[in-house]
């Protein structure tokens, strides 16, 4: 496997880390599966492209096409972001959370819930804005780094690189913050936590806030890549929970250990001339599903082994 497909293999497990963890992190502290994680995605992305639309014509006028107005627009960019996913995850919480969260079959509720809001959030973009793809800055440039005979985009790098950023201040956010330890006693033991005096009710709303941000990060650097549109989130959320499926639902490493393997094996089997492209979603599922039916708890329960 030569350098450049590593790098593209990181790039496609940085995205879908993005999105496995808030799918994990959602279930295992709230008991929630989010089928509206997609269209998350999708509305952060629209999201970044009408602020960043209004916001170029201002920012070339003020600053011209200058590094400091390129660092203003990636910063639009990517805010626009985390802030669109941010407020969807918070507009799920009140839709599909706060109404049945004391309710008996919450989770199957949550789930119809959910996918219900997937649906509608779709075809609203549909009215609104049509089928059409709409491009978004390309906030890394266009150029190329040459790294010991291989070629980079700078699309690439960026966005391996700030997936890393966001995640690791994820993780620490949930380290050593009060809010963070409070989501990760969630994790551990909900019961626990519930007699120890911390409310999933209250809980749930920063949680559903910080996975619409790590899904609007997600659609932020995929659409360097490729365009926004009401469905590209579709296959980001088909990956993203079965990403954490496959690292065990409530276990972050496992989802980022999954999204490294599943990002591996999509490049290889994409490299190899005799499978391609057309069979990479079959070869990264079969993976899965062979993975689930011999370790039906995923990557997580031969963590837990090991620590055992």
């Amino acid at each position: 496997m030569d350098f450049g497909l590593i790098i593209y293999a990181l790039n496609l497990a940085s995205i879908y880390a993005l999105m496995a963890i808030g799918v994990s992190i959602l279930w295992s502290s709230v008991g929630l599966l989010n089928m509206a994680h997609g269209a998350t995605f999708a509305v952060s992305g629209y999201g970044a492209w009408l602020i960043t639309g209004f916001m170029k014509p201002i920012i070339i006028a003020s600053f011209g096409k200058t590094a400091f107005a390129s660092f203003l627009m990636a910063s639009t960019l990517v805010g626009s972001a985390l802030i669109s996913g941010a407020i969807f995850g918070a507009i799920i919480y009140l839709l599909a959370f706060l109404p049945i969260h004391d309710k008996p079959n919450y989770a199957v509720r949550g789930l119809i819930i959910t996918l219900a809001i997937n649906i509608a959030s779709v075809q609203s973009l549909l009215y609104l804005f049509g089928p059409r793809n709409r491009g978004l800055p390309k906030i890394f440039g266009f150029g190329r780094w040459e790294v010991w005979g291989t070629k980079i985009r700078y699309d690439q790098a960026g966005t391996i690189i700030g997936a890393i950023i966001i995640l690791s201040l994820t993780l620490a956010w949930l380290r050593y913050s009060r809010r963070g330890l409070e989501v990760r006693a969630m994790m551990q033991n909900s019961e626990g936590a519930a007699y120890s005096g911390i409310s999933r009710k209250v809980t749930a709303l920063p949680v559903l806030m910080l996975t619409g941000a790590l899904a609007g990060m997600a659609a932020a650097l995929l659409s360097q890549t490729i365009f926004v549109s009401p469905t590209s989130g579709s296959i980001p959320h088909i990956m993203g929970v079965t990403i954490a499926l496959l690292g065990g639902l409530g276990s972050v490493p496992g989802a980022v250990i999954g999204a490294i393997l599943i990002g591996f094996l999509e490049a290889f089997i994409g490299s190899v001339p005799f499978l391609g492209q057309r069979y990479v979603m079959f070869g990264t599922f079969s993976f899965i599903i062979a993975v689930l039916v011999i370790r039906p708890r995923g990557i997580s329960g031969l963590l837990d082994d090991t620590r055992e």
